[in-house]
């Protein structure tokens, strides 16, 4: 019951992105698929861009700690 689960490595390969019929669709590894709106689809590439962007100082920041 006490036992740690480990997080999962995160995925190094980069979705792909298409637009079919009005939808954007979004292919990842393994099998992970979505279907969004063009409005949903371009607010999560924002908000991917910013997360992707806050990781990689946060990850600099670990390399250099002061």
């Amino acid at each position: 019951m006490g036992q740690k689960i480990s997080p999962a490595e995160p995925e190094g390969e980069a979705g792909v992105a298409t637009a079919e019929q009005g939808v954007v669709l979004l292919d990842g590894p393994n099998g992970v698929a979505i279907a969004m709106t063009p409005q949903a689809a371009e607010e999560t590439g924002r908000r991917l861009v910013a997360a992707a962007q806050e990781a990689a100082s946060q990850a600099g920041a670990e390399a250099h700690p002061s």
